[in-house]
């Protein structure tokens, strides 16, 4: 099976391509991005924002089970996102690693870390996709 095509993200305009997230690489085992530690992802005392985190998390863990369940008429979208953090990062790049653990018929859960320049675990956040089926001529799901 072929690994999804990375080089579009992030599409122009969207929060993605607004904080500076990347996405690396994509696939049936996991996703890596990074993004850098900028004024644009930091709250006002100089640290990353919670949010940037808990959006990143959900960017890739969405995009990644989206274009792989794409393959068989299903589409993904974020139901919860759970992020905690554990290490201040004030400079350089923030990394991001994060697997599915779980992939299930409607539902995907994923554990992603964040780690800082010196390999140092600074958050983690558990991304739980609701897998659907598409209907004829759009996303939107079946009720």
């Amino acid at each position: 099976m072929a690994e999804p095509d990375v080089s579009s993200f992030p599409v122009p305009g969207t929060l993605d391509d607004v904080l500076g997230f990347e996405l690396i690489e994509a696939g049936e085992e996991g996703a890596r991005g990074r993004f850098a530690v900028e004024n644009r992802v930091c709250q006002p005392f100089g640290l990353v924002h919670g949010g940037a985190y808990a959006s990143m998390a959900e960017s890739l863990a969405s995009l990644t089970t989206h274009v792989l369940v794409s393959r068989d008429g299903k589409f993904a979208v974020g139901q919860s996102n759970s992020t905690t953090f554990l290490r201040p990062v004030m400079d350089g790049t923030v990394h991001v690693a994060g697997r599915p653990f779980h992939r299930g018929r409607t539902t995907w859960v994923w554990d992603v870390q964040f780690t800082d320049d010196h390999g140092r675990l600074c958050a983690t956040s558990r991304v739980t996709l609701a897998v659907r089926k598409q209907r004829e001529g759009g996303a939107e799901p079946d009720r």
